[in-house]
């Protein structure tokens, strides 16, 4: 074993302790897993704001972007395997 691995075991080790001893207390394991919660509403609530700001401005926002990119995947995928076959009937 290398010394990056022996390192990485280690820091793993000691990281797995420290969330041990962190969440041994239940109330304070309660506050955490509450600010992890809020955290992450609001990071929904930021979403769904600048959603509804990129449509008010005539932006298109991250969705349809990634919707689009989805959409344009398979047609690359449809236009390769469409190539594959014209050749197949070209060697023929």
């Amino acid at each position: 074993m290398g010394i990056r691995q022996d390192l990485k075991k280690q820091a793993l080790g000691m990281s797995q302790m420290a969330v041990e001893k962190l969440m041994a207390d239940e109330k304070r394991a309660m506050a955490i897993a509450q600010a992890l919660g809020s955290v992450q509403r609001g990071k929904q609530a930021l979403d769904r704001g600048q959603e509804e700001l990129m449509r008010v401005l005539s932006f298109a926002p991250r969705s349809d972007f990634k919707a689009v990119g989805k959409k344009l995947s398979g047609l690359k995928r449809r236009l390769r395997e469409l190539d594959e076959k014209l050749e197949e009937i070209a060697r023929q």
